[in-house]
């Protein structure tokens, strides 16, 4: 079968789904959210802490290995913790963190979400793409719905009424680049030829019934 890829904006997506995606066969490119707290602060963030997976360990600005410590569930998710016994006499400490060691969160999937970040930065475009196929459909939606909101209430109605939606925009998008008739054609299953072979057979047969049509009544 056709593979099939996926393309979100950055922060649309969480792990599992991204995990889920991988499980299906699906190709998802999603910018991965980049937010560090201690960044913010001017401190090394996640980026800077590399994951060798050979050895389970990351390796830190300084050259310093942050071992395996233990697994916790957070929020139903496996987590890894890893941190250096080196932090206390580190000289890159100040950069690095206010405890007294910095401590690297692992989700147990960790290496699909590294996966997927990789396709995007060997995809740049990916992103441009998605906004030129994606954002027209959905102004025009907006632009066709004005100021209104969802008619329906609770998510499985809204859900179907925005399907109704661009059930219609299909469609009319459709009637504009093939036109009716191999449009028909196509929803019917048929080759557009041989709806214009069939349709051809129709007006004549129309024009026969009506030249017989106007023999039968033509006053003698």
């Amino acid at each position: 079968c056709d593979e099939l890829a996926v393309v979100a904006d950055r922060g649309y997506f969480n792990g599992e789904e991204i995990l889920a995606c991988e499980e299906a066969s699906i190709t998802a490119y999603v910018p991965k959210t980049q937010t560090s707290n201690n960044q913010a602060r001017g401190l090394f963030g996640r980026r800077d802490f590399i994951y060798r997976a050979d050895d389970n360990e990351y390796e830190c600005p300084a050259g310093e290995r942050l071992i395996y410590r233990f697994t916790t569930q957070d929020k139903g998710k496996a987590v890894h913790r890893y941190w250096s016994s080196a932090c206390p006499r580190c000289r890159l400490k100040k950069q690095c963190t206010t405890a007294v060691y910095r401590r690297v969160k692992r989700w147990e999937h960790e290496a699909v979400m590294e996966a997927m970040e990789d396709r995007v930065d060997r995809m740049p475009d990916c992103m441009r793409i998605r906004g030129s196929t994606v954002e027209h459909p959905f102004g025009t939606i907006k632009s066709w719905m004005g100021p209104t909101h969802f008619l329906m209430r609770r998510l499985e109605h809204v859900s179907t009424e925005m399907s109704l939606h661009v059930l219609s925009y299909n469609l009319k998008r459709m009637l504009q680049l093939f036109g009716v008739g191999p449009l028909i054609a196509a929803i019917r299953g048929q080759d557009a030829r041989y709806y214009a072979k069939n349709q051809r057979a129709e007006i004549v047969n129309m024009r026969l019934c009506d030249n017989c049509w106007k023999a039968k009544h033509q006053p003698e």
